[in-house]
This record gives structure tokens, sequence and C-alpha cells, in this order.
């Protein structure tokens, strides 16, 4: 008698495939974390680099303070403190009755503090202005929170940075 062949696959075939197609998707579910960690990432760079470019837009609006060199250089701003006494201590609104410069300066720099604070974490800004002609370097930094490919990062608080000159 011949043996009677028979058509279709066998169960370790089917078994084998499903793992194979187990791992692809696997493979296809980290790819889908790390783009939104991506996409989370870009998306702080991008409010950062708007921020910087809002505190410099304030330096240029008030020429008389800061393209004076009455700026403290350096000057850090950590959360929404201030280091320097003079303009920490300054709250006074500029809305309703005319002010000085540095009191302009003041008020500008605890709104943009403000603001920050309310988009990144962590976030550390060092102001420093060099003399003749007056040009400043914004440097910005801040926590992100990233995940990474292997175990090594997985995870892992990273502070990057982003600086702009700006000439006021």
């Amino acid at each position: 008698m011949k043996p009677v062949k028979t058509a279709g696959f066998s169960l370790i075939e089917v078994l084998v495939a499903l793992i194979v197609v187990s791992i692809g998707l696997l493979g296809i579910a980290k790819i889908q974390a790390l783009a939104y960690s991506s996409t989370s990432t870009a998306s702080e760079r991008s409010i950062a680099s708007l921020q910087a470019a809002s505190l410099g837009a304030a330096m240029r609006a008030n020429r008389g303070y800061w393209a004076a060199g009455a700026a403290p250089s350096p000057l850090t701003i950590s959360g929404t403190t201030i280091s320097d006494t003079g303009l920490a201590g300054n709250t006074t609104s500029c809305a309703n009755s005319p002010c000085t410069s540095v009191n302009m300066a003041a008020y500008d720099l605890h709104q943009w503090a403000a603001a920050v604070v309310a988009v990144l974490p962590n976030p550390v800004t060092t102001i420093v202005c060099g003399s003749i002609p007056v040009n400043c370097t914004i440097t910005m930094t801040w926590d992100e929170k990233t995940v990474a490919v292997n175990q090594q990062g997985t995870g892992a608080t990273q502070g990057p940075s982003y600086t702009l000159f700006v000439e006021p």
C-alpha cells in the first residue's frame, strides 16, 4: 500500500509562523513607542525655541536696558527664580503706568519665566551679554524624558539645551 499524502500545514509550521509574526509585531510596537517619544521630544524642543525667541523679542523691545549694558552677566533664571536681586525683587507691572527700563526688564523676565515653567519641566535659562556691540546668548536647558532603543537609556532623564544669539 502506498502512503496517503496529506495536503496542508503541520502544527509545527503554524507555530513557527506564529512566532515569526509575533516577533515582528513586537518590533512594530517598539518602533511606535519610539516614534511617540520622538514626537514629544520634538514638541518640547520646538517650545523651547519659541520661548527663547520670545525672550529675544522682549530684549529687543527694551533696548534701553539690554543694549545699554545694564544687564548683569551672567543672569540665571531657574524655574521662576531670577539670580539678580535687583530684577528678582522688582515685580512692578508696566501695564498701567510708565516704568523704567529696569522695571520693564524685570516685568518681562518674570512673565517669561512663568510662561516657560508652564510648558517645560525644570527649565534653567542663562543669559550672558557681551560688550560692544552688545550681544547676548540665551541658553535654555530642561529635563527631558526619552525612550531608548536599548536597555541602557530606557526612561533616562536628559538635559538638552537650546542656545539663541540675540543682538538687542
